[in-house]
């Protein structure tokens, strides 16, 4: 029972049934205002009536033919009907059912409400007091108390349609808290299944569309992320366990050789000098690898500064130019006028450095990189880099941006297939996305980077800057 009544169904039902009834009771409070004051005006509408009757009668035919008039009128109505009192200017009843003229009663002309005892019981009466000619005074009154049951009847049926209120209140809050128990059943349900190592099980999604559904559709779409982040982890674990061995097993090798034939000093120094660049190379998969965490993890946002994506793209061509020219190939930077970002120009010029160094991988002697960077609307600029070399198979295009993936044209470079998961994380730290297309022949790299909030002073504060 405690649970029930600490379910947020029944929190949510009693909150509706306490709004409902406080709607209600506002509604009817005016409306028996409204009604009260309606039967009081038209109460004393009647009685002033009454006295206006009787005051003609007494103007048309004097005190005696009044008295008579009004004796015969009590004789005629039902007991407690209505009051009725005809005195002389010395205050003597001459008619009327009220055996005198009551002290609680004032003696100027005009209407009132107030208790009046008779036959021994006090009761509200209301009163209409009319001063005649010659100072006799006329009293005409009915008994407020018989409105009584009728706005006890009133209240009983504002107090029933409370508890009827409450009733489906309660009755609505079992019915809902049986309805979303069977749907917390079905994420428990889920949730476990998850928990035992089976990441493909998902919420089941109804066809109403209401909030619940809502809810179970974000978080199908987060135990997908999940799932894809678990794979993802899997996998790069794999990839390194694969691309250390290697290193690390030429490592071990050396060194055992060095241990058992003991070479001259000249032989053993080059060995050395082997087994330090097997280890740089681990290094610098570790370091590709923590960066990339540090991109995952959004650490690197506190860097973002106004820079100018052009300067970038320029300095790295100017910085591969001696190695294309050795290697037969033209590298060109298309200047197209400054493209400022807010961005961490250190991540964004060494991802334009992976694309360039790609491509200077695998294109073929007396080949052509083109760089350029423009404006890809208002509110982004693309940096592209294509190339007339091999190019990337359509079918390999999406995993070529995978941590650790080589593709058949990547076997005999070096490498360790993080340079464009690299950049692809780049590009989405800064709100943009990494594009792979056919440039006929060869790669064509896009990468798209939001400009951010760089305004036009703070790009020129930092173009003064660097000069």
């Amino acid at each position: 029972m405690a649970r029930v009544i600490r379910s947020s169904a029944t929190t949510l039902a009693i909150g509706y049934v306490l709004l409902a009834s406080t709607a209600l009771v506002l509604f009817a409070a005016p409306l028996r205002y409204a009604w009260q004051a309606t039967i009081e005006d038209f109460r004393f509408e009647l009685l002033q009536e009454d006295s206006q009757r009787l005051a003609h009668v007494f103007d048309l035919r004097g005190p005696g033919a009044l008295a008579g008039f009004i004796d015969e009128r009590v004789s005629l109505q039902i007991a407690g009907e209505r009051m009725l009192l005809f005195v002389n200017p010395a205050g003597r009843r001459l008619a009327g059912n009220i055996p005198a003229w009551p002290r609680s009663i004032p003696t100027r002309a005009g209407s009132y409400t107030l208790p009046f005892t008779l036959d021994g019981r006090t009761k509200m009466v209301a009163m209409v007091l009319t001063a005649l000619p010659g100072g006799y005074r006329l009293l005409v009154g009915r008994n407020v108390d018989r409105f009584v049951p009728i706005e006890r009847r009133f209240w009983y049926g504002l107090a029933a349609a409370v508890a009827v209120l409450s009733v489906a209140g309660l009755i609505g809050a079992l019915l809902i808290r049986r309805a979303l128990l069977a749907r917390i059943h079905g994420i428990q349900q889920t949730v476990a299944a998850i928990m035992r190592g089976d990441l493909s099980h998902r919420l089941k999604v109804r066809s109403s569309g209401d909030e619940l559904d809502t809810l179970a559709q974000t978080i199908n779409r987060l135990l997908e992320q999940i799932e894809q982040l678990v794979h993802g982890i899997a996998n790069v674990s794999n990839s390194i366990a694969h691309d250390l061995r290697t290193p690390l097993a030429e490592l071990r090798s050396r060194l055992e050789e060095l241990a058992l034939t003991r070479p001259p000093a000249e032989q053993a120094f080059a060995e050395i000098d082997a087994a330090v660049t097997d280890v740089d190379g681990v290094i610098r998969i570790f370091n590709a690898l923590l960066r990339l965490a540090e991109i995952d993890a959004g650490l690197r946002r506190s860097n973002f500064v106004a820079t100018d994506i052009a300067e970038l793209a320029a300095k790295a061509v100017e910085f591969y130019l001696p190695a294309a020219e050795l290697k037969g190939h033209t590298l060109a930077f298309r200047d197209g006028g400054p493209a400022w970002a807010r961005c961490d120009p250190v991540l964004l010029a060494q991802a334009i450095n992976n694309l360039v160094d790609n491509s200077l991988k695998f294109v073929a002697a007396g080949g052509h990189i083109d760089v350029e960077v423009t404006r890809a609307g208002d509110d982004a600029i693309a940096v592209v880099v294509a190339d007339d070399g091999p190019g990337i198979p359509e079918a390999d295009r999406p995993k070529a941006a995978q941590r650790f993936f080589r593709g058949d044209a990547s076997r005999g470079t070096p490498g360790v297939g993080l340079g464009l998961a690299l950049v692809e994380a780049i590009a989405k730290l800064h709100g943009g996305s990494l594009a792979l297309s056919d440039n006929h022949p060869g790669l064509r790299a896009r990468m798209l980077i939001e400009r951010g909030v760089a305004s036009a002073p703070e790009a020129a504060a930092a173009l003064e800057a660097a000069q």
